[in-house]
């Protein structure tokens, strides 16, 4: 067992272990319960009863958050000619082609996301091994990518989070911080359950939705009530 330090275990006494809490509640208690000294991130963990190993059981995506992240997602776009510019015009970060490939090559990844054209994507394919581990290629179901430029940028600039099943049938999403009202917490939480809700693979059998916690960082964990998460 790892050892908690004094904050923690303080944090953690306000949390009843055994008790299920409903979506408020965990929001209530997730603010009350962070000790960061700065402006925590709000974590949400889902574990479901699929089969990450099942081609047709893989659940990823993306989705705009209603109130944002909290975080401002520093976005650079793989794009030549008409959509460069919308992607200029949108706000992205850093557009290019072949120097922005070299520039990444040489160690460049002050960014968050990566969107690309699709006929990008043969370049940007180079960097994969460099994307890759980061989680940061680009994607179609993500959209990611895409021709429409300047809604995926407009989409990250948002509040734009994605979402996929990892090899313990697990999601994590961050859908806030703790210096959010409560209402803003829910309402995003409720996005998120959503989109989980609605992508459930039509071979999934029994309960779904095994368990959820919401925690922030360093904080500990607060459980919900799978079978009641409005």
């Amino acid at each position: 067992m790892p050892k908690h330090g004094k904050k923690y275990l303080e944090a953690a006494k306000k949390v009843d272990s055994n008790k299920l809490y409903s979506v408020k509640e965990a929001m209530e208690l997730v603010k009350e319960t962070s000790y960061a000294s700065f402006d925590a991130s709000v974590d949400v963990a889902y574990n479901l009863s699929v089969d990450p190993k099942q081609a047709d059981q893989q659940i990823r995506g993306s989705l705009v958050l209603p109130n944002g992240t909290g975080k401002t997602q520093k976005v650079i776009v793989f794009a030549e000619g008409p959509q460069a510019e919308q992607a200029k015009a949108a706000g992205a970060d850093e557009v290019g082609s072949d120097e922005l490939v070299e520039k990444i090559q040489n160690g460049y990844l002050d960014f968050d996301v990566v969107v690309a054209t699709p006929m990008m994507m043969a370049k940007v394919g180079r960097l994969g091994r460099i994307l890759g581990p980061k989680g940061l290629m680009p994607n179609p179901k993500t959209g990611t990518v895409t021709m429409d430029i300047e809604k995926a940028v407009k989409n990250v600039k948002a509040g734009q989070v994605e979402y996929r099943l990892d090899r313990q049938a697990a999601i994590h999403v961050a859908i806030g911080k703790v210096s959010f009202t409560v209402d803003q917490l829910v309402e995003n939480f409720d996005a998120l359950r959503d989109v989980i809700l609605r992508a459930r693979p039509a071979s999934a059998k029994g309960q779904y939705i095994k368990s959820v916690a919401v925690s922030a960082t360093f904080g500990p964990g607060i459980k919900l009530d799978p079978l009641n998460l409005n």
